[in-house]
């Protein structure tokens, strides 16, 4: 067993991975320490889906109240033409039952509940990665300021454009997602009528819209056409203009409020390794993916307590990062097919979508979260 006065974990990354890894260490009486580039803990208002898998990683991390008095109950998912017809339903409480019950959180309010309990001096703002050394003993994690940090085991939560993956791995890192190269996020007053995750799609692009609250729905938008530059979401007005008046208020709001719209390249992170002898890389600085299921802060969550529980019962630290890879790979590769398959159906000409999906889409959501329901820590 690790022994309790052994070198702290460092993680470097206080997002989801990286609180989620903190926490899950702490669950089995092992030390880490967190080093976050932002000066402050998030606060941003932004929302997250959680699916049932999701669901339960929270409750191993001793969340579960918590989710379920912050997080707002999902119980159904529809599939929608520009014209608001309905394509596909699917009844997410009868797939995932009461106790996975998928949720929307505000992405704070996630933040806020990982990072509950931990001691002050486990989370570092402010601190930027300036070099990373290995060698037989130790990983030596150089810092901006001249400090130098000191662990047996060296943890990468730091998202898609990741330091760690960078200063260990080289040039191996975010690739242009197949799904779309940009996306718009924002939150808006519920009009009235969403009542659980809907998706419209039509010829020009997607909106989702999902209620996080009684009064406020979380958008995200993607565009099919190439006619829109960089990050300028003025235009979107355009592309969305036939759709239902529901939509097109919500997107209404947001236009009129344009420094709450977010502009988000859509990223993957695919890599043939994920470690490197005393480095780890956890959650989207290991295997981003386009967010058509949902699944980065599930598979990221997954990631820490399977991490955590290795690390816990291992004095082996060359055999941590096999061991983890092991455990993690299958379930993640299988998210990255389903992912695929997903994005590939919907760069299809919009008619043959709109005739495909009553049928693709229940079975494409059964196909992706039945695997899912089932987690072994490692």
């Amino acid at each position: 067993m690790a022994s309790n006065d052994s070198q702290p974990i460092v993680i470097v990354g206080g997002g989801i991975a990286g609180l989620a890894t903190s926490r899950a260490l702490k669950q089995r009486g092992v030390d880490s320490l967190v080093l976050e580039r932002s000066p402050q803990a998030a606060d941003g208002g932004l929302a997250i889906n959680l699916p049932g898998n999701a669901i339960a990683a929270l409750r191993r991390l001793g969340l579960t109240d918590a989710i379920e008095r912050l997080g707002h109950p999902v119980r159904k998912r529809e599939y929608r033409t520009g014209s608001d017809r309905l394509l596909a339903a699917i009844d997410e409480d009868a797939f995932w039952g009461e106790t996975m019950r998928p949720r929307a959180v505000r992405r704070a309010d996630l933040m806020a509940m990982l990072g509950s309990g931990l001691p002050s001096p486990a989370i570092r703002f402010g601190t930027t990665i300036a070099a990373i050394r290995q060698d037989a003993s130790a990983v030596q994690v150089g810092l901006t300021g001249g400090d130098t940090v000191s662990s047996r085991l060296l943890v990468g939560a730091d998202g898609v454009r990741s330091t760690v993956r960078e200063m260990t791995m080289g040039s191996q890192g975010a690739t242009t997602a197949r799904l779309a190269s940009a996306s718009w996020r924002f939150m808006a007053p519920n009009p009235g009528g969403i009542d659980g995750w809907t998706l419209w799609t039509g010829e020009h692009g997607m909106i989702l819209l999902l209620p996080v609250d009684d009064a406020t729905v979380y958008g995200w938008v993607t565009v099919r056409s190439t006619g829109i530059p960089g990050n300028d979401h003025r235009h979107l007005g355009e592309a969305f203009r036939t759709f239902p008046e529901r939509v097109r208020q919500v997107l209404d709001w947001a236009l009129a409020h344009p420094e709450d719209v977010y502009h988000s390249p859509i990223e993957e992170v695919r890599l043939a390794a994920w470690t490197k002898d005393r480095v780890v890389l956890i959650g989207d600085a290991a295997h981003a993916t386009a967010p058509v299921w949902a699944e980065g802060a599930a598979l990221a969550m997954e990631d820490a307590l399977a991490l955590a529980a290795i690390v816990a019962e291992s004095d082996d630290v060359a055999a941590i990062g096999r061991r983890y890879e092991q455990a993690r790979r299958d379930r993640v590769a299988h998210v990255q097919a389903m992912t695929d398959r997903l994005s590939k159906a919907a760069r299809l000409p919009h008619a043959l979508r709109t005739l495909l999906m009553p049928f693709i889409t229940p079975r494409s959501y059964r196909a992706t979260y039945e695997p899912l329901k089932q987690f072994q820590a490692s």
